[in-house]
């Protein structure tokens, strides 16, 4: 299907600068744009290659000044990854085949409740008393357990696991190997030296828009409820603990690990390989590095953290060009060492 630039710009609410009526047909990267193709410059990074791109139309933002002519059409947005994430979204909604409907060898009991326009993929298993929403999408291979909700407009990929009594909302995305509602590492130290394990009776919920990564897994609460907050974006590979409650808008990148009982606030943005220690609290807007440990609680909105233990990320790196010197002071002072040696001996002489 084909669309004007100014077809697209009437859509984004943005402007033309160039060639209404050229069209589109499919989407490209900036740096290997074709002719017939709609790409975006967002990051300057890629700025030299809106000089050079082949791309029939570029978005770019409002005050984007070129210093060199541009053979593309330009649209001029507020935003031009947030416009080509809605384009993207329209993209995606006229090239899928819409799904519906329950396809053979899938077992639904007869307490479930379902939503109309429901897809159902095959080998897929909804238990007792499951309530299942409207235009909910379930690929195949998904368990849904015992008495679980899941709300409208829901899409569950392929491989996913959701226990007994969690509760999904709407608009959530869980991606393939999910899993929800595991029991939480709860043992507790016998007296031969031995573990007992922790009956875990919580559950999950997951509020509305959240999005999981695939293989990620979110387990149960001992008591109560592990929260996930409206819009909170989790990554592929991520571990959230028994009774973690994560706020409002923040994303979690991948193979970080979350201890039992944290609280995170909201719109904060935690990196990859981040660990975060139990029963602490992380205050809202927190930005925490990749590959950081979190081991006390972080009290100052919006405080950006490093390193491992983590601290403030202006200390850490000024911290951390000296640290790169080491090995120069090391040999300064094993030279000033042997020049007090030799002043020493030559005063006792």
């Amino acid at each position: 299907m084909n669309f004007t630039a100014q077809q697209i710009a009437d859509y984004l609410n943005g402007k033309v600068d160039g060639d209404a009526n050229i069209s589109v047909s499919s989407i490209s990267k900036i740096e290997e744009g074709k002719s017939g193709t709609l790409s975006f410059l967002a990051n300057p990074q890629y700025l030299k290659y809106i000089y050079e791109t082949e791309a029939s139309i570029v978005l770019v933002n409002n005050e984007f000044i070129a210093e060199k002519p541009i053979k593309s059409t330009l649209i001029r947005v507020p935003d031009a990854y947030q416009a080509l994430a809605s384009l993207l979204k329209l993209y995606e909604e006229s090239v899928l085949q819409e799904k519906v409907g329950v396809e053979p060898n899938t077992f639904i009991d007869t307490t479930a409740t379902i939503g109309e326009n429901l897809y159902l993929g095959g080998f897929s298993y909804i238990s007792k008393n499951v309530k299942i929403g409207k235009n909910v999408k379930i690929y195949p291979q998904v368990y849904i357990g015992d008495n679980a909700e899941i709300k409208d407009n829901t899409i569950i990929y392929s491989g996913v696991k959701i226990y007994r009594d969690c509760n999904i909302g709407k608009n959530c995305i869980l991606h393939a190997g999910v899993v929800i509602g595991g029991d939480g590492f709860g043992f507790a130290p016998g007296a031969e030296n031995n573990y007992k394990k922790v009956p875990q009776i919580g559950n999950v919920i997951l509020e509305d828009d959240v999005e999981v990564g695939a293989n990620s897994t979110i387990d149960r609460a001992t008591i109560g409820s592990t929260l996930i907050k409206r819009g909170v974006k989790i990554d592929n590979l991520v571990q959230i603990a028994h009774n973690v409650e994560i706020g409002e808008n923040t994303v979690v990148a991948a193979q970080t690990g979350l201890s039992g009982s944290t609280k995170i606030g909201n719109r904060c943005m935690i990196g990859g390989q981040v660990g975060i220690i139990g029963h602490i609290t992380i205050a809202d807007e927190v930005k925490i590095a990749a590959q950081s440990g979190v081991g006390a609680s972080i009290k100052n909105i919006g405080e950006i953290v490093q390193g491992s233990p983590a601290y403030n990320i202006k200390d850490y790196q000024k911290s951390y060009v000296i640290y790169k010197k080491l090995p120069a002071l090391k040999t300064k002072i094993d030279e000033l060492e042997k020049e007090i040696n030799k002043l020493k001996t030559h005063l006792h002489q």
